[in-house]
């Protein structure tokens, strides 16, 4: 008896395995296939350097040295000296941002960026040092930056736009 009764509980556990691992008895037979989570967009922001902390408008306003921007993610694009003081166009490609740079300069002289055909731009003086930066300002190429000063003598300047 107790040959017959192991012999059926086997049985049952075999054919409860086939019909979980065949899926035979179910609903029509028709099986269910789990949806593949659709594709979240990715973002357009593009992925930066360690160290660089912003890119493009995000910027705009923002110290590019603390950004992360200058060092080796900067180049000088163009250059105009007034009077006796340099102005420079800083453009960093990893950040899509520019700056103006001005140097052997004076307490009282000031420089502007502007980018892309903005009037507003960013602006940067001469506090107690002999040079003095501005923020960033986005631009996605380097081409249409330019910087402006304006001595505390009142001579104006402004660096060539590539």
């Amino acid at each position: 008896m107790t040959v017959v009764v192991a012999s059926a509980v086997g049985a049952a556990l075999v054919t409860a395995a086939a019909v979980l691992l065949t899926g035979i008895g179910g609903d029509s037979g028709e099986r269910t296939v789990a949806e593949s989570p659709s594709p979240s967009p990715s973002s357009s922001a593009p992925v930066l350097p360690a160290g660089v902390k912003c890119g493009g408008d995000a910027c705009t306003g923002k110290d590019p040295e603390e950004m992360g921007c200058g060092g080796e993610f900067v180049e000088t694009v163009s250059r105009a000296t007034v009077g006796t003081t340099l102005i420079e166009v800083r453009y960093s490609e990893t950040c899509s941002a520019a700056w103006a740079r001005i140097t052997q300069a004076v307490v009282g002289d000031e420089v502007r960026i502007t980018a892309g055909g903005e009037t507003s731009g960013q602006t940067g003086e001469v506090e107690t040092a002999t040079n003095a930066y501005t923020p960033m300002v986005a631009a996605p190429e380097a081409r249409g930056a330019k910087a402006c000063a304006t001595l505390a003598s009142g001579e104006t300047g402004c660096t060539p736009v590539r």
